[in-house]
């Protein structure tokens, strides 16, 4: 795997199932789940801000070339690796990505060993609803969606969907009613996350926290990064992840 500088380099396994891993930091910990085409410099960005604000920062390699500014070529390599892979549902609706399987061991695996009251975990574009389907285990006490885009928007079931079964649905309603607030954060004028927001509001009710930024960006928190919606996740990640 490649070296990212001040990064340690690392892997998780669960069940045949096996990724590298960055880590990063000392505190609670917290799981960024990285866009297309990868680990790029704007996701760095954006996870040392994380450490720098006192977390453990552990991201998971999926696809893509770590450290690689973004690019048509770096893109088309990374599309073309989500659209062959059996890991990533694309247009299917009601059904979790299975990658999320792994997903949630990580997120468990980093819970078990820092303590707390659980880890933070964040996705963006093609991964923002992995958040979701991670809370469903216990271990995941901060989930954050950033322009969730799973499934592809083609269609109106398929805009709405969150990628999800709706026996994981139902889990993910009972733990916000019991407490774990979801924070949302999307450009109101970027279609690539459909109507999942509206979903999330009438599944969720106020446990349902948004930041909605103006315009017709996409990458809230890496290439369209606005500083207001990354200051209210490392608050988020202060209130869930610090208690008292």
């Amino acid at each position: 795997m490649r070296e990212l500088a001040g990064w340690a380099g690392g892997s998780h396994t669960a069940g045949r199932v096996t990724h590298p891993t960055y880590r990063k930091g000392a505190g609670p910990g917290v799981v960024i789940v990285h866009e297309i085409p990868g680990i790029t410099p704007e996701v760095l960005t954006f996870a040392d801000d994380v450490v720098d604000r006192g977390f453990t920062v552990v991201l998971p390699h999926l696809f893509g070339d770590p450290g690689e500014p973004a690019s048509a070529g770096q893109i088309a390599k990374a599309i073309a690796h989500v659209c062959v892979s059996r890991e990533f549902t694309k247009l299917r609706a009601g059904v979790a990505s299975p990658v999320t399987d792994w997903l949630r061991s990580l997120a468990r695996s980093l819970s078990e060993e820092l303590g707390g009251p659980g880890v933070g975990a964040l996705g963006m574009c093609l991964t923002g609803g992995f958040a979701l389907a991670m809370m469903v285990d216990d271990s995941v006490a901060a989930p954050v969606v950033a322009q969730p885009s799973l499934p592809i928007p083609v269609g109106k079931t398929r805009a709405g969907d969150l990628g999800l079964s709706p026996a994981d649905r139902e889990v993910v309603r009972r733990r916000v009613t019991a407490g774990c607030a979801l924070l949302g954060v999307r450009y109101r004028g970027d279609p690539a996350t459909g109507t999942r927001f509206d979903t999330l509001t009438e599944l969720l009710g106020d446990g349902f926290l948004k930041v909605e930024l103006e315009g017709k960006g996409h990458a809230t928190l890496t290439a369209h990064r606005q500083q207001v919606a990354v200051d209210r996740v490392l608050d988020f990640f202060d209130e869930r992840l610090r208690p008292g």
